[in-house]
């Protein structure tokens, strides 16, 4: 069972398009992705200098400082010789793979017991200004998890997407509180 639930920069889904045409153009670029990694042939892994790696994330990843960068490559990088290699499955970026409809999302959420804190960044992805493919889901979801949670609360800091790597700080002091919160009630297994 879990007791308390922290969502960072997440709605803890991410559910399919409404309007048909839009769904089916969803599964269909997912399947195009997937199918497209299946055919190329495995290439060897690149090694890449610790410096080129670092430059490669940082350009990849333009919200990340270049701190934030070093300690995932320490996680997300395995030294060979020669240098590092991303430690990486590309499958994982075909997101919406099984597609869950906005309702089904809502009646998964309203069974969830746990305290739940969802910390949302200004500038980060499910910001309303971003031109993303979330927008048709972050309101409705908001609500539901506003509604059907019995202990829910929202928290909208300064920072972008990578705000908990970028800039601690900012989420530690309302994590903790939150982790602090009730301390007698544990998780029973």
């Amino acid at each position: 069972m879990v007791d308390k639930l922290i969502l960072v920069e997440s709605y803890g889904f991410f559910p399919a398009p409404q309007e048909s045409d839009a769904w089916l153009d969803s599964k269909r670029k997912v399947i195009e992705s997937i199918l497209s990694l299946e055919e190329n042939k495995p290439q060897p892994p690149k090694v890449r200098s610790p410096q080129e790696a670092l430059q490669r994330l940082l350009q990849a990843n333009s919200h990340l400082t270049e701190e934030s960068g070093r300690i995932l490559l320490q996680r997300g990088a395995t030294e060979v010789p020669g240098g590092l290699v991303y430690n990486r499955d590309l499958r994982a970026l075909t997101h919406n793979q099984d597609p869950l409809t906005l309702e089904q999302c809502v009646s998964f959420l309203s069974k969830i017991q746990a305290s739940v804190l969802m910390i949302i960044a200004q500038d980060g992805i499910f910001n309303s200004e971003a031109e993303n493919v979330a927008g048709y889901f972050v309101k409705p979801l908001q609500e539901a998890f506003q509604t059907n949670l019995k202990h829910f609360q929202l928290a909208e800091v300064t920072g972008n997407h990578f705000v908990h790597l970028n800039e601690p700080e900012v989420v530690a002091g309302l994590i903790n509180i939150f982790l602090k919160r009730d301390e007698s009630s544990k998780a029973r297994l």
